[in-house]
């Protein structure tokens, strides 16, 4: 699948793997959209999905197929994704509620890290290092059972970039299908090509996906609870990041990266508080 692509990535695969069905769009579609169109015209019992920055390890595949075909009730499986240098990239997430972005708002993910209580929505505190039944598989590589996408159906297309994946660990566990980790399999992941181009507006792309999925899956009130722990994590950074700008002038840079960020995402939320009103479907 080539999502309209500004380099000869498409060219080198029909010329190295003629036997491989590619698929071109015209235009950049998302990552949901995208997927959907090679999902309908793939044939298998196993759909494997993965980002084009992903790295596939001697032995992955074959290591997720043979844990399917032993485990009918796995609908979805992950690897253990890897950074670049070969450390862990935690790749599997809780189901975000009010407290654990509480929790990442105030910063007590980072006052107590090894706490499972304490921990934001990824699971930064558990060493990947076992099989898992989990609530959530970040979407750079996944192991899908036809007969689960079936029934749970195809990536929403609401979500253009990022969030597809919550929404879809979460129908998988509606219908009674387990999400696994299973760290026998490896992969490697690159990881940010896209958003080191434009950080800010990926930044505020992946608010507003995490928005869509709390619409979706939560009350009206827990949408706007949920925005008030956006806004009071950005005032904290910002806090945060002024005091950094003064007492740290090395890092001033940086700290006038994060203090845009924190007032783009101040200024998107205010903006869409006073439109909510008028937004039909709100919840």
């Amino acid at each position: 699948m080539d999502n309209a692509s500004s380099d000869d990535g498409p060219e080198v695969v029909a010329s190295r793997f003629p036997e491989v069905t590619l698929i071109r769009n015209r235009e950049n579609l998302g990552f949901a959209k995208a997927n959907n169109i090679g999902i309908r015209r793939s044939s298998g019992r196993y759909l494997c999905l993965l980002n084009s920055d992903v790295v596939v390890l001697k032995g992955c595949i074959k290591n997720l197929i043979d844990f399917m075909d032993n485990h009918p009730n796995a609908g979805m499986v992950g690897p253990r994704i890897l950074n670049p240098d070969r450390t862990l990239q935690p790749s599997c997430r809780h189901f975000p509620t009010i407290w654990n972005n509480l929790c990442q708002a105030l910063g007590l993910n980072y006052l107590f890290p090894k706490s499972a209580f304490f921990s934001e929505p990824f699971m930064k505190y558990w060493a990947h290092d076992k099989l898992r039944k989990v609530d959530v598989i970040t979407g750079c590589f996944w192991m899908l059972l036809r007969e689960a996408i079936d029934e749970v159906g195809l990536l929403d297309e609401e979500f253009f970039i990022y969030g597809e994946d919550i929404d879809w660990c979460r129908r998988c566990h509606n219908a009674g299908w387990d999400v696994v980790f299973y760290p026998n399999a490896e992969a490697v992941h690159f990881g940010g090509a896209s958003s080191s181009n434009s950080p800010i507006k990926f930044y505020l792309e992946m608010q507003k996906a995490d928005l869509k999925y709390w619409r979706k899956h939560h009350s009206r009130a827990g949408k706007i609870i949920y925005l008030v722990i956006i806004l009071i994590r950005q005032v904290l950074r910002i806090i945060h990041g002024v005091v950094q700008y003064v007492v740290n002038p090395s890092e001033r840079k940086a700290s006038s990266f994060k203090l845009k960020r924190s007032l783009a995402c101040i200024r998107w939320v205010f903006a869409y508080l006073k439109e909510m009103p008028l937004q039909k479907n709100t919840f």
